[in-house]
């Protein structure tokens, strides 16, 4: 093995285990106990396959990927990007962000969404006439952008950034020299990014709701989420236009030193906002205090969540990835292709499983093997194709 001193590859594998937390969260959509099938407009349902198998402890897995996985990526996916974009320049960056993400997003995105919901077509309209499915597809359903929604989203940030670069690129650095300069009183990091993710997502998801979707056709997004996503994103810009990996996160800072310590905090955070919704509900109606009060105490703590959890898994890898790995690095070189595919093999094996007599966790289990090795097998054997090869 090769000793890892200043090499940032635990960023590469940090990224591909949040890849296979999104299949295994999309793996364990279909037996969710808030799980429900929109039979009119099946886009609208929680997942394109629902089983009547349920538990209760999906739920809290579901949950607690969903606070922060999507928000760190956005994250990664800014770190590198002032290196990239002052090597390559403007022209050029652009040139390969559309290359590498919109294409991709746009051809292979909804080509993999069309097998993908062909399965609900068929529990809402009882057939498998594919010519109806296709119109229905693109006009009744508005052209569902499933899971690559991630990908247009973070081409547009990547667009704007590419666009304000030069006047902005002073900032960057300031910024970035700031966050370096208190790399040793970790504390003042921390308390930052807190008051920044809660400005970011409090007020809109309070206005708003968590979970309100805007969009047009395939470039739907979480509305409520928008400004945290974006806050993410540039978050890793400002990140990266220092030495973050041999400074304020080196394997010796104070900062990742305390990975264990945002582990506890990460955990008892999301305990205490799994149990606390009844407990705010009764103030509400038992003791008169006004619902603004107790949605602010919820989205607080869902922010404290956000944040150490994504400190937790950030410090986490950094410390315990210190020389590559064979199996990381297949899985690494294949991570945005598993991106791209695992969406339609994950719900066909949801599908398959309906009839089975099975515990909703084994059935989960299952989908999640199948949608992990099938699409790497998948994924390896598209990139040999020399016109996906290009783009992936």
């Amino acid at each position: 093995m090769k000793e890892l001193k200043e090499n940032t590859i635990w960023i590469n594998y940090l990224r591909t285990a949040i890849t296979i937390l999104v299949v295994f969260h999309h793996s364990n959509l279909a037996y969710t106990t808030f799980a429900y099938f929109n039979n009119e407009v099946y886009i609208n349902s929680t997942h394109p396959i629902i089983d009547s198998k349920r538990w209760l402890g999906l739920d809290i897995l579901v949950n607690f990927n969903d606070i922060y996985f999507m928000s760190l990526m956005f994250s990664i996916g800014g770190l590198f990007l002032i290196k990239s974009i002052n090597r390559k320049g403007q022209k050029q960056f652009i040139f390969d962000r559309i290359k590498r993400l919109f294409i991709p997003f746009l051809f292979l995105g909804t080509l993999f969404m069309l097998v993908a919901y062909l399965p609900s077509y068929n529990i809402s309209n009882g057939n498998w006439n594919l010519q109806t499915y296709i119109v229905d597809f693109f006009t009744t359903q508005n052209w569902p952008v499933g899971p690559p929604w991630f990908i247009w989203l973070l081409f547009a940030f990547n667009m704007l950034f590419a666009i304000t670069y030069k006047p902005l690129s002073n900032l960057y650095l300031k910024v970035g020299s700031n966050i370096n300069k208190y790399g040793k009183q970790p504390y003042i990091i921390i308390l930052g990014f807190l008051i920044v993710t809660s400005l970011l997502y409090i007020p809109i998801s309070y206005k708003l709701g968590a979970n309100a979707w805007t969009g047009f056709g395939p470039f739907d997004f979480q509305l409520n989420r928008i400004f945290l996503y974006a806050g993410f994103f540039w978050i890793g810009v400002f990140m990266g236009s220092v030495d973050f990996n041999n400074s304020f996160l080196s394997y010796k800072s104070e900062l990742v030193k305390l990975w264990k310590i945002y582990w506890i905090i990460a955990l008892a955070i999301f305990i205490i906002l799994t149990l606390i919704p009844p407990y705010l509900t009764n103030l509400v109606i038992r003791h008169g205090v006004d619902e603004f009060y107790t949605w602010i105490i919820y989205y607080f703590i869902y922010t404290l969540s956000i944040c150490f959890t994504s400190l937790a898994m950030t410090t986490s890898f950094k410390t315990s990835i210190k020389s590559e790995n064979l199996v990381w690095n297949r899985l690494t070189e294949n991570a945005y292709m598993i991106y791209l595919c695992h969406y339609p093999i994950v719900v066909w094996t949801q599908y398959f499983l309906l009839d089975f007599e099975l515990h909703s966790s084994i059935k989960a289990t299952i989908t999640f093997v199948a949608g992990i090795s099938l699409s790497w097998i998948l994924s390896t054997q598209l990139r040999k194709i020399k016109v996906i090869r290009r783009f992936i």
